[in-house]
């Protein structure tokens, strides 16, 4: 027999066998699980999704689960990047959570087949989307890609978000049911069961006693709280109690309501210290009631003046835009900043921001209300706003005077307290004007968000007037979209009971329970924010009147006196005059939009008594916890960078932008209240030894600053890195090509340009 050589092998399997394959440890699959709050259920998710957050490149996009609950939209980043230290964290959404009511459309995209569909409420998809895009109200844009997700969990999803960003009812919004369970599992914690305004600083003015307060701190002495409407008996946009003039009974104001429109009578706002006082009032019905009426109330008011003086009336719906231009105008902005790309060249793109009317209409806004004050404390009369239903402009403008003239309302607690009276309470329509439950477009109109851009710009001009930052005003409006707060959720006080007694009902909370306590207010920000992130609403250079100095080694509150001021200063530059940055020197010519707003110093023949007014006010230095009159002309009225452009990534200014001089501002002063807490531990003399100072002044947790000082002995640290966005974040948003050394990065960070060349020649330097 013959012996066969065995043949080698000719194929080499480098597969392990199924022992090597036990023998080897497996290596654990992250499981994407999300975090959800009490009454939070996941409802839809998909796998396999892509975020793009860029257009070029597909090789820095996260992947990971898409989930939709019955609160927000959800992606949980399968390698999540390290977070940022100087970011704003959100204890009730993470960096890529949008809530429902933030969406402001939901489209679906498939791109084999060239088709686009924007998604409501139980409606069909007949096609299997690729990429779902995201619009939100807060001006982010959001896409996802299904490249590898199954078509069927990719169509669910995407349904799921359409239809539960469509709530068919206010108590569907998740906000009732989260408050609900917060409230049950929290009873513990409440001393006696009870937990009376929630540990509320920030009156509400949904009772007497905080109307008494302001009629006191406000010195109207001729003016009573009426709860002629308790139980909205008369109109259910006022609240119950309102404040009136003294010699007008209940009678009269019952007899009077039914001329007016929704029956809303003359609502009290705010008394100068003069006597004059502002008030706002609906549109009179019936014309042949108008004129008795107009008569007996005007009459009432004049003798609640110490001087009996006449009573001015502004018809705001003749001289201010209705809230459909105003809605169209910032759709155009939103269009312009967001949504399309950015042009090569700054006078296509600036002048477009100019067309869309959105700083006209904030110039405007500022330039009425500075005529008010003017009535109010150039000619010591009573001013009544009018509009057709007093909901919305009035809002705006009475809001506005008030900043304008009182010092309180530019504190933290005092500028909740205003928004609380003039926009909550007043009765202004958050469930429509923010259009939470996507029923009708065309009653949606930023008012709200305007106002804090007229804000904002007075911040700008005066810098050290205000003690909140543009940081806080943002974080406010993005509190619009967060339904868990009761604050922007109704349309007027009625409503606003009417719901929380029905939802207390359903969730079995015991009648007479306050509402603050199971649907508080967004003023609660230690629901949404930690006391380190709060520190970010405190402006380092705020000028109060509680703020303190050092005279002589010892700490004194500040006070400014006319003797502060030397004669030098009347002729110096602007900076000093009028508190303006040095940037901002210019003098409009006269006969434009804003002539009464003047900063040229030299008289002008036939000048009239307003303009004498501005003109003798900008001449002066100005009072930061005096009355603020913003300038309005063109060049000084610009665009709100932080609120429009934060999540476009390619306007950011990376290591620098205003955020710089915040970082530098904090530091500084932080430093200085650490000196100041060794002064206040040393005796007086004589009075024995003197203890030594604390090192380091007071605990970390209770200083102001967000950045703070370090101690001498400490190693210099570089500073940290910080955008022109901060404290937010422009990743994961839909990304568009580079800008860098084109005109329009000059303007973004921070060059100084002209709207138009239009603009520039109506401008007078």
């Amino acid at each position: 027999m013959f012996s066969v050589k065995p043949l080698k092998p000719t194929f080499k399997c480098y597969l392990p066998s199924q022992t090597d394959v036990k023998k080897t440890i497996e290596p654990p699959i992250k499981k994407l699980e999300p975090t959800l709050l009490p009454g939070e259920i996941v409802v839809n998710e998909a796998n396999f999704v892509r975020k793009c957050i860029s257009t070029e490149s597909t090789q820095d996009d996260p992947w990971g689960k898409l989930i939709c609950t019955n609160f927000k939209v959800s992606f949980l980043p399968q390698d999540a990047p390290l977070k940022q230290k100087t970011q704003l964290s959100h204890l009730l959404l993470g960096e890529h959570d949008i809530p429902l009511t933030c969406l402001e459309q939901v489209v679906t995209v498939n791109d084999t087949k060239g088709k686009r569909k924007v998604l409501g409420s139980n409606q069909k998809l007949k096609f299997n989307p690729t990429e779902l895009i995201l619009y939100c109200k807060d001006l982010r844009v959001i896409r996802f890609c299904f490249d590898e997700a199954g078509p069927e969990s990719a169509r669910k999803v995407c349904l799921a978000i359409a239809h539960y960003s469509h709530p068919a009812d206010l108590q569907l919004l998740f906000g009732f049911e989260y408050q609900g369970r917060r409230y049950h599992e929290s009873k513990g914690n409440r001393v006696n069961g009870s937990n009376p305004r929630g540990g509320l600083q920030t009156p509400i003015f949904d009772r007497p006693s905080d109307w008494d307060r302001e009629i006191k701190r406000t010195g109207a002495s001729e003016w009573r709280v009426c709860s002629v409407n308790e139980g909205h008996t008369i109109s259910p946009s006022l609240p119950e109690h309102i404040v009136v003039p003294v010699s007008l009974a209940d009678q009269d104001l019952k007899q009077y309501s039914s001329v007016f429109t929704d029956s809303r009578i003359p609502l009290w706002c705010w008394s100068h210290a003069n006597g004059s006082a502002l008030l706002r009032m609906a549109s009179m019905t019936d014309p042949l009631q108008q004129k008795k009426t107009e008569q007996r109330i005007s009459t009432a008011i004049t003798k609640s003046h110490p001087h009996r003086s006449e009573v001015s009336r502004f018809e705001l719906d003749k001289c201010l835009p209705n809230i459909q231009e105003i809605q169209s105008a910032f759709v155009k902005v939103r269009q312009i900043c967001v949504l399309d790309a950015f042009e090569d060249t700054e006078e296509r793109w600036l002048s477009s921001i100019e067309n869309s009317r959105w700083l006209e209409y904030v110039r405007l806004f500022l330039k009425i209300s500075a005529d008010v004050v003017y009535n109010l404390d150039g000619k010591n009369i009573s001013v009544i706003l009018q509009e057709e239903e007093d909901r919305d402009l009035d809002c705006v403008v009475s809001s506005l005077v008030q900043l304008m003239l009182d010092p309180h309302y530019r504190s933290l607690i005092g500028f909740q307290s205003l928004v609380q009276k003039e926009w909550v309470m007043a009765g202004h329509r958050f469930l429509d004007r923010c259009n939470h439950l996507k029923k009708n477009d065309k009653e949606e109109s930023p008012l709200f968000t305007l106002f804090l851009d007229c804000v904002w710009q007075m911040m700008n001009q005066y810098p050290a007037a205000f003690e909140f930052t543009e940081t806080y005003l943002t974080v406010l409006s993005d509190s619009m979209w967060i339904p868990l707060f009761s604050t922007f959720l109704f349309n007027c006080p009625k409503q606003h009971a009417q719901v929380l007694t029905d939802f207390a009902k359903n969730k079995a909370i015991p009648q007479g329970e306050d509402p603050t306590v199971f649907f508080p207010p967004v003023w609660e920000w230690a629901q949404q924010f930690s006391i380190k992130d709060q520190t970010l609403f405190n402006n380092p250079m705020y000028v109060g009147k509680g703020a303190a100095c050092v005279q002589n080694g010892e700490v004194k509150t500040f006070r400014r006196t006319k003797k502060t001021y030397s004669s030098t200063l009347r002729g110096t530059a602007m900076l000093q005059r009028n508190g303006l940055r040095g940037e901002e020197d210019v003098l409009p010519r006269r006969g434009s939009l804003v002539s009464e707003l003047r900063s040229d110093f030299s008289p002008v023949k036939d000048e009239s008594p307003s303009e004498r007014f501005f003109r003798d006010w900008f001449s002066r230095p100005v009072d930061q916890h005096g009355l603020l009159i913003p300038m309005v002309m063109p060049s000084h009225v610009a665009l709100w960078k932080l609120f429009f452009l934060r999540w476009v990534t390619e306007a950011c200014i990376p290591k620098g932008g205003p955020i710089t001089a915040y970082h530098k501002l904090s530091q500084l002063v932080d430093e200085i209240e650490i000196l100041q807490s060794q002064l206040r531990q040393y005796k007086a003399p004589g009075s024995g030894t003197s203890p030594l100072p604390s090192p380091c002044g007071p605990p970390s947790d209770q200083r102001r600053m967000y950045f703070k000082a370090s101690s001498p002995d400490e190693p210099s640290t570089p500073p940290d890195f910080l955008t022109s966005s901060f404290p937010f974040t422009p990743v994961g948003n839909l990304s568009r090509r580079s800008l860098y050394g084109t005109p329009i990065s000059k303007f973004l960070n921070g060059a100084r340009t002209w709207l138009s060349t239009e603009t520039l020649a109506n401008d007078t330097v």
